[in-house]
């Protein structure tokens, strides 16, 4: 199939998904926050908790079983994985801010992920993520599409997991240091302990690591430069 083409068919499916999402944070937000969501946050039932952790692991596996259907080159496959999480982060942000009005603002703070814990961050950061994992992913399609090598050599691949590295590291501070204040690291993935659960709920955001933030997207940014040039 023609890049256009399947440019077209995952973007819809991508949007679809970033629908999907949002519809289900809209029931949760209902059930959870009825007069809107807001940190601190509120109790939340273990079994739902659960829930919640293996329907994240459920939509990486839809987006890996897409860029496999797309493709049966690791590299156009990869491009295909990121490309589609990208459309369906960014979308899933524009669907709740039509259905809720929310986010008010880019720099409005979100709960971004629970695996292996928990990532916040102001919606800013994850949609400037997105349009970076846009870019990587145009870069080898592009190339792919003209016949050239796309594989990423070993070097690119260290700047690349270096920078999702950092960024990790950065989503996942602020509640970290919350977290490590009250319990240590063995206690805090004791989901089922009530203490850690009342903890965990009373984390307030406080500030965003800007310049690891910034770090991370500088080496991700140099990795995809570096490695357009060596294919070029």
């Amino acid at each position: 199939m023609k890049l256009h083409r399947l440019l077209i068919t995952i973007t819809t499916f991508a949007i679809a998904m970033g629908f999907l999402e949002s519809a289900v944070v809209v029931y949760m937000r209902e059930i959870l926050y009825p007069g809107g969501f807001e940190f601190p946050l509120s109790p939340f039932p273990v079994n739902l908790a659960v829930t919640e952790l293996f329907r994240e692991v459920a939509t990486v596996v839809m987006l890996v079983t897409i860029s496999i259907l797309a493709t049966r080159r690791f590299s156009t496959g990869f491009a295909w994985f990121i490309y589609s999480f990208a459309i369906w982060d960014i979308f899933y942000y524009v669907f709740l801010w039509l259905l809720l009005g929310w986010p008010q603002s880019l720099m409005t703070w979100d709960l971004l992920f629970l695996i292996p814990t928990t990532w916040t961050g102001p919606v800013l950061s994850p949609v400037l993520v997105s349009m970076t994992m846009i870019l990587l992913a145009m870069v080898i399609l592009f190339r792919a599409e003209r016949g050239k090598e796309t594989r990423i050599p070993g070097k690119i691949w260290a700047g690349l997991i270096l920078g999702s590295l950092i960024l990790i590291f950065g989503f996942v501070l602020d509640y970290s240091q919350h977290m490590l204040t009250h319990f240590s690291l063995f206690e805090m993935v004791q989901v089922k302990n009530p203490e850690v659960l009342e903890v965990a709920t009373s984390y307030v955001p406080q500030q965003f690591p800007w310049l690891i933030f910034a770090l991370g997207e500088g080496v991700l940014l140099a990795s995809i430069v570096w490695y357009f040039r060596l294919t070029k």
